[in-house]
């Protein structure tokens, strides 16, 4: 999720943290590393005028990070610098759109959301909020869509996050609301609306087949590393759920974990654990719930195992570089951070 509008991004401040100091939610601390979300941080700075760089991908050379802004462009990392590398409109007006961060010309020049390439085939998969699933190849451009309605004819109205299946091509992408758009985000909230979807995309027939209907503001999405079951974040019910795609509970869904904050995308390191990144938009007087205090005064993301069960927390220290973390990938030995609303994408060696 991306900032709004300034004063919208106040209101739903406000009511974001109303809902955490209800949170109830506890885990163990037992074995659970906290790592320091302020200890060798670095800071890649994007061009002047964007933000909210929410997700982050890696080519199959290993190149990038790969981010989309808040003016619709997907940008590469070079090593020393940004580059753009593709669009997610053909109408894309430039004039209009380079820079800018107004979230009612959103239509016009895209709002790429959730990035995954796809290693093996070396194409980048994107799921934008307003232009539905779409692809592009190593050489960038502008992506070709693959999907905006459902098998029943159904279009999309607010994609989010999506994950790769590298051995078949299947794509895994969420909706966030059936009736709300990017720009009413914090009407999802308010008025606790279930409209959320889980798809999947087959490329041998190009059908979308909805895997799962109700989902409390659907975000992140992972595979896992078998291929045996998807998670996806349910962002104002801070819970992630598992839905089981083989094996005896195949096509059934259950509660995968329960987070404290609000879980945005999730993102499968090579083990095969899963990192969460955890939406705060607190400031310094708004610290993590009591229960959270064991395991680090500000959790801005939470490592999984294939289980569930916690395995390391990134500390945010309270500071406001950290304040709306959005997702936390882990490669090599560096943890790469994106964010819903900062200029910049953080990297933690």
């Amino acid at each position: 999720m991306k900032s709004i509008s300034s004063s919208s991004s106040s209101h739903l401040l406000i009511f974001i943290s109303l809902l955490l100091s209800f949170a109830t939610f506890t885990f163990s601390s037992s074995g659970v590393r906290v790592i320091d979300g302020l200890e060798n941080y670095s800071e890649l700075r994007l061009p002047n005028g964007t933000s909210g760089p929410e997700s982050l991908a890696f080519d199959c050379h290993g190149e990038g990070p790969y981010t989309g802004v808040s003016d619709g462009r997907i940008l590469k990392w070079t090593g020393t610098q940004w580059v753009e590398f593709a669009i997610t409109s053909p109408n894309r007006n430039r004039t209009l759109c380079d820079g800018s961060t107004d979230v009612n010309i959103e239509p016009i020049c895209g709002s790429p959301l959730g990035l995954k390439y796809d290693t093996k085939r070396c194409n980048l998969y994107i799921a934008d909020a307003y232009f539905g699933l779409l692809k592009v190849g190593p050489n960038g451009g502008v992506a070709q869509q693959l999907a905006r309605v459902d098998d029943d004819g159904v279009p999309f109205n607010f994609l989010n996050d999506l994950d790769v299946d590298e051995r078949t091509g299947e794509v895994y992408f969420s909706e966030s609301s059936a009736i709300y758009q990017r720009s009413e985000v914090q009407m999802i909230i308010q008025t606790g609306d279930r409209t959320g979807r889980l798809f999947k995309y087959d490329p041998t027939n190009k059908k979308v087949q909805v895997l799962l209907k109700n989902v409390t503001f659907a975000n992140g999405v992972a595979l896992s590393k078998d291929g045996s079951f998807v998670l996806v974040a349910e962002f104002s019910s801070s819970r992630i759920l598992r839905f089981w795609l083989k094996g005896n509970k195949a096509n059934t869904s259950e509660l995968f974990a329960r987070v404290e904050r609000f879980p945005d995308n999730i993102k499968r390191n090579k083990d095969g654990d899963f990192w969460v990144g955890l939406f705060s938009n607190r400031t310094t007087s708004t610290p993590a719930p009591i229960p959270w205090k064991k395991l680090g005064d500000d959790p801005v993301g939470v490592k999984f195992d294939n289980n569930g069960k916690m395995l390391e927390i990134l500390d945010g220290r309270g500071g406001q570089e950290l304040d709306s973390v959005s997702e936390v990938r882990q490669n090599d030995k560096k943890l790469w951070i994106g964010s819903s609303m900062k200029p910049y994408v953080v990297v933690v060696n």
